[in-house]
């Protein structure tokens, strides 16, 4: 085999194996959000909405670890699983009413606002 053609076989591997792991560590949640259609995020939004309506759970915001959030959680996410990291500000979690501002985490108590 020619230089070239080698180089050429080694990279398409090299990628091909960046590309699988890239997924592997995207995890289970990311790789169903990439699944998710419109009127899948549609009903999760609307789901979301009667949850809180009920009066039987808050949004929790800044609880949430990285792609564990609920559906919708603002700017930068879509739907459920899209926070791009821990305790995301905008990113909430659906708790029990009442509970959210006594749940702690490293950057301090939930918030019933966006932070």
């Amino acid at each position: 085999m020619s230089n070239r053609v080698m180089s050429t076989l080694v990279a398409s591997a090299f990628a091909t194996v960046l590309g699988s792991a890239a997924l592997l560590s995207a995890g289970p949640a990311s790789a169903d959000m990439m699944k998710m259609t419109k009127a899948d995020m549609m009903k999760m939004q609307a789901m979301t909405k009667k949850e809180v309506k009920s009066g039987k759970m808050e949004k929790c915001f800044g609880v949430a670890l990285k792609g564990k959030n609920d559906c919708f959680a603002g700017a930068g996410t879509t739907c459920a699983g899209t926070s791009t990291k821990d305790y995301q500000g905008n990113a909430f979690k659906l708790v029990p009413t009442g509970s959210c501002t006594t749940m702690t985490t490293p950057n301090g108590h939930g918030s019933l606002k966006a932070i």
